[in-house]
């Protein structure tokens, strides 16, 4: 067998190496325009990302046949693994070439302002590091911002998928159950889809996140640099920082410290301060009255809309707004002073993997705006409650908190499009519920039961 897959892996290179040969030809005669003449256009395609689809795909079977001839696929790594190429080869053939983009086209005028000694457009939302960097691209042109935020945001989609899994063992999840759980999440899931169709950030924000939480441990200099990058991509996870301040590390805090003044530091050094002054006028004009719609679910569109039927003063709307968010912020930080509730192992960082699961709802709730691709942000409280439920109406309730976050597609209609935020609020309450809680037997059973699914002793290259 091994032969068999060395011959095989031989072979794609030398075919890897006649087609970069022939591409390369192809682009010197003609272009772009050259490479049409191999794919049927359809209404939204786009040729450099058809061939970056094309390619990456190609790699993907070089990189199995790499994987099989090195034996990384063994009877312990074997449900990941098939996990990361379902995922892969799945999005992959959704997102291939007749797809139109969406939030993309604001970073990019973004970075043109930026390059243009221009303020910030007041549809860009976030602190400048992302349009700065962006701004290293416009030589490119649209296309090529759009080409390289895509295949980025596509490559984050596949460490989210290494990350989730590895977070999930973190929180004691068994390798076996924590692939499982993340391929099934990821598989089907709408703020997934939306994130990678407006090729938003989101995907960035959450992996820095996420290695901000499992680096704290080992290395605290990076966490805290994951973090401090994870804030100047998007300003809300700076609610997160609440967990790290609990834990009263002086020495990560300087480190985060530190790290945010030197990625400012980067972005005043190549743009000035303006696009910070910029940022900041652009949050707050998301508190001033602003046309409503109905994809928004946060607090101010839901209030807003429901209330706009009864011709309610705009001063009670903002009274109430601020009332559910106060309420929601309140219990999201009182849970977040509990100790053990999702991990219970005493050592250094306990409280910060306790505190931060609620602060992920808060930091999502608060929001003033909540598209549907923000559910991705509440993944780690959602799956790590498969751990706390019991009893039949629990899961019930979880399973309709799932459904309305994480499979729904947005409606258009009044008030079925705002289903999302009655999810974060049962998610909420359930969170809440369990709070003191141990692990149910539920979990226990399911997890040993996964770590069965191995199919053979011997690994699968042999």
């Amino acid at each position: 067998m091994i032969r068999v897959i060395r011959n095989a892996l031989f072979s794609w290179v030398i075919v890897t190496c006649l087609i970069i040969f022939e591409s390369t030809w192809i682009y010197v005669r003609n272009g772009l325009a050259g490479f049409a003449a191999f794919m049927q256009e359809g209404p939204y395609t786009n040729v450099p990302l058809t061939l970056a689809s094309v390619a990456i795909t190609w790699l993907l079977a070089g990189f199995l046949l790499l994987l099989l001839f090195k034996n990384k696929i063994t009877k312990n790594t074997l449900i990941g693994w098939i996990g990361f190429f379902i995922i892969a080869i799945s999005y992959l053939n959704i997102l291939r070439e007749r797809v139109r983009y969406g939030d993309i086209a604001y970073y990019t005028e973004a970075a043109f302002s930026i390059i243009k000694g221009q303020s910030l457009p007041d549809t860009y939302l976030y602190p400048p590091l992302w349009a700065t960097l962006l701004s290293f691209l416009t030589p490119l042109g649209e296309n090529g911002i759009l080409l390289i935020a895509w295949v980025a945001n596509l490559l984050s989609l596949f460490l989210f998928y290494f990350l989730l899994r590895r977070i999930l063992e973190h929180y004691q999840f068994k390798p076996q159950f924590a692939a499982l759980i993340a391929t099934l999440f990821i598989l089907v899931n709408m703020p997934v889809l939306r994130t990678l169709m407006y090729v938003q950030v989101n995907f960035h924000v959450i992996n820095f996140i996420f290695l901000g939480i499992l680096l704290y441990k080992d290395r605290p200099f990076l966490s805290a640099l994951a973090m401090a990058l994870a804030v100047h991509l998007k300003a809300s996870p700076a609610l997160l920082i609440l967990a790290f301040l609990l834990e009263f590390n002086w020495k990560w805090l300087a480190y985060f410290a530190i790290n945010i003044l030197l990625i400012t530091a980067f972005t005043v050094a190549n743009n000035g301060l303006n696009p910070y002054f910029d940022f900041i006028n652009n949050f707050l004009s998301l508190n001033a009255p602003r046309s409503l719609s109905l994809h928004d679910n946060s607090f101010d569109s839901v209030i807003g809309m429901t209330l706009s039927y009864f011709r309610a003063d705009p001063s009670f709307v903002r009274i109430l707004v601020y009332l559910a968010k106060g309420t929601t912020a309140l219990i999201a930080i009182i849970l977040s002073l509990k100790t053990k509730t999702y991990y219970s192992e005493k050592e250094n960082g306990s409280r910060i993997y306790n505190s931060i699961i609620p602060l992920f709802i808060a930091m999502t709730i608060f929001s003033p705006l909540i598209w549907e691709h923000h559910g991705i942000f509440i993944t780690l409280p959602f799956l790590l409650l498969i751990k706390k439920l019991e009893s039949p109406a629990e899961w019930t309730l979880f399973g309709i908190a799932y459904l309305f976050v994480f499979l729904i597609p947005t409606f258009d209609y009044f008030p079925w499009s705002y289903e999302r935020l009655p999810g974060m609020l049962i998610l909420l309450g359930l969170a809440w519920v369990t709070v003191k809680r141990n692990d149910s037997h539920y979990f226990s059973t399911i997890n040993n039961w996964a770590e069965s699914l191995i199919v053979s002793e011997r690994q699968i290259s042999r």
